[in-house]
Formats: C-alpha cells, structure tokens, sequence
C-alpha cells in the first residue's frame, strides 16, 4: 500500500457566490457586473457586462453537466467542505484564484471595477482567509487604474493577502506591463511584500468579437490548440516585466505564474538573455543582472500534471518549480491527486520533491502552515 505523499498547492480557485457582486455593489454599480440571459433553447445566451452586450453559443452538454465536470469537488464554493477535500487528496496550504475575478478585463468604468474588485477581497478575507491559515486567497486589484489598483493592494497587505492575482495582460485601455506606468505599483507590491501572482488564460476578453474567452482557434485541433495557446501569455507577462526592467529595479519582487508548467522558464531565459548579449546595441534599459539570473531567482512556475516540469529542475538547475492541484477544474488533480503525486515524484530524490511540493511555496508563503510528513493522516484540529 502506497503511503500518502502531501504537498502545498501553488493554483487552486475558489467559486464564489453568483451574485457576490450584485448584492455587495450600490444599486447603480450593481447593474453593471456580468448577468447573462439563456435563451429558450438552451441553445445561446446574452451576456450583459458594464453597458455592453454579445451574444455566444452554449455549450453542447448541458450546462448541469458543464458545471458537475468544471466543479465537481464538493469545496469549490463551500469553504466548510474544502479542507476535508483536500485532507483526501494529499493538499495542505493552497493558493487560491478567483473565479469572479476573471471577468476583469470586461468592464469598461473604474468605479465599477474598482468597488468589485473591492466586494471580492472583503469577501475572500471574510470567508476564505478568516476560515484557515491553510487557505490564502490572491487579492484583486483593477487593471483598469493604476491608482486604483495601488490603493487597494495596500489596503489588502493592511488586510493579510500574501499574493495579488493579474491578469496576464492589463485592461485593454490601460498601458501595458512593460510600461513605465506600472513602476508604482511594483514598487509598492515589492515594499509590502506582495507575490505577483499570474494566472494563465485570463488575456483580456474581446467583448467586439462575442466575448469568447480563450478561443483563438476554431475548426480540426480547436480545443487542443486553445488550451495549449492558454500556456503563452504568463510566459510573456514574465517577459515584459524582465525586458522593461522592472523585476531588476526591484530584486525583492516575487513572480509566480500558475498552471502553465516550468519548462518553458529555462528556455524563456535562454532566449532573453542571447536576444540581450546579441542586441545589446539596441537593448533598452541596460539590466544590472543577466535576464536570466533576474528569472532564475524572481520568477516561480507552476504545473499540475506534467513530467517535464521536474526536469527544469532536475536537470535545467531552475529552483523555482512549484507543483499545484487546480482544483476543482477538470484538467485539475481532484479525484488522482495521489496518483499524480506518486507518478510524478517516486523516483526522484527528496530533495528534489521536498523543493517542488512545499520548499518553493514556503519561500513565497514564510507564514503558511508546513504539509504534514509522508504517510501521515491528517490531524483532526487542522481542518479549520
């Protein structure tokens, strides 16, 4: 009988009331947040978000079905289940994303965004945080305003979040992360200590082409092809804020991208640091560190299932492989997590397994409780 292996989980979401922002915001910024409208058939629905509206197609299983798939761990949306879940599946401290949250990029006023993002972290600081210590849910800031967000993420390092969830590209009426505009912000999040948490998939939705978040490609391949595409955009988040500079002004900054894998991190370095020495005529601003030795110590990658993600490390020399669960979504762990665990780290030495399963979230997370040893059942008192 294989013993059970636990570890500390660098991506996980959390669903949170359907109508948190409805019920949180004034009447008048209520009738802002996303509603959709189903049609009869079942068939389309109307999604109305911040004086705008597109139209897109369900999909084909029914949405009870779409929904028992995408949230199927009894915890996804009652924190009083949660801890049991993760108690079976071998997860201790977890990272937690939002699911709200990823409409962000839709809104078009400030206040709007500003007051939800503000509904969503009192929320998550009330219900998630407040319940274990072994539950860190990311702040949410607007990208839509600098000044915005930097308010908030000060009043959230007052509140305890350790990590700040971004989109993967800013708003799109915003500058982009490469920009100079920017400098406030990280300069703040490096003060508090603040991680910058990236979560693949959340590029800002082109609500002029219907809204379809995630679809680049349609046709033989589409769904591979999209999800794999989901992959690009931490990578090249990581890029503009080692390229512009802003990870070398500020060495304390901490970067996680979650859930799109680690491999890619060593050749991202590669490739920056030959484009830096081969360039350097036109290469601006002049970097005080190697690009990669600015990733190497300040970028963290997240993966769930893949076995390349332990030879970044095991072979690559990056340190900074983190492993983590997805729950609940569907291309997660829940239901095989021990299985993934044991397939992924039996025959790699603990060292190595130490690092990725809990040794890189406790250097994120100084504060977050230590996973109990191999082979232990967790103690009755640590789930709440």
């Amino acid at each position: 009988m294989t013993i059970k292996l636990w570890a500390n989980s660098a991506d996980s979401h959390f669903l949170e009331p359907e109508d948190l922002w409805r019920t949180r915001l004034p009447k008048r910024l209520a009738e802002l947040v996303p509603r959709s409208e189903k049609d009869p058939d079942g068939k389309w629905e109307t999604v109305f978000v911040d004086g705008q509206a597109f139209r897109r197609r369900l999909p084909t299983i029914s949405q009870e079905e779409f929904f028992a798939a995408s949230h199927r761990a009894p915890g996804s949306g009652d924190v009083t289940k949660r801890l049991p879940d993760l108690d079976e599946e071998g997860i201790w401290s977890e990272l937690v994303f939002p699911s709200l949250g990823m409409w962000a990029s839709s809104f078009r006023t400030p206040e709007v965004l500003r007051e939800a993002t503000r509904a969503s972290n009192d929320w998550a600081k009330e219900v998630i945080m407040d319940y274990s210590p072994r539950l860190l849910p990311t702040a949410q800031v607007s990208t839509l305003s600098i000044e915005d967000a930097c308010a908030e993420l000060k009043r959230c390092g007052e509140m305890g979040f350790k990590a700040v969830f971004l989109t993967v590209a800013p708003h799109p009426q915003q500058k982009d992360y490469n920009h100079d505009a920017w400098e406030p912000f990280w300069a703040l999040a490096e003060d508090i200590g603040m991680v910058i948490s990236f979560h693949i998939g959340t590029e800002p939705i082109d609500m002029a082409s219907g809204g379809a978040a995630g679809v680049m490609y349609r046709g033989p391949g589409g769904a591979v092809l999209n999800y794999t595409e989901t992959t690009f955009g931490g990578q090249r988040a990581v890029m503009k804020l080692v390229a512009s500079g802003a990870l070398d002004r500020h060495p304390n900054l901490k970067v996680l991208v979650s859930e799109g894998g680690a491999t890619w991190v060593p050749f991202i370095a590669d490739r920056m640091e030959e484009g830096y020495r081969q360039h350097s005529q036109v290469v601006r601003p002049k970097l005080n560190r190697s690009p990669k030795e600015i990733i190497y110590s300040q970028v963290y990658a997240s993966f769930q299932h893949d076995e390349s993600a332990v030879h970044a490390m095991t072979a690559m020399g990056y340190n900074n492989v983190m492993w983590g669960s997805d729950y609940p979504h569907m291309e997660g762990t829940y239901g095989h997590t021990q299985k993934t665990l044991h397939h992924l780290f039996d025959n790699v030495d603990q060292k190595t397994r130490d690092r990725i399963t809990f040794g890189a979230f406790q250097e994120l997370f100084p504060d977050a409780p230590l996973p109990p040893a191999p082979g232990t059942v967790a103690p009755a008192a640590a789930t709440a």
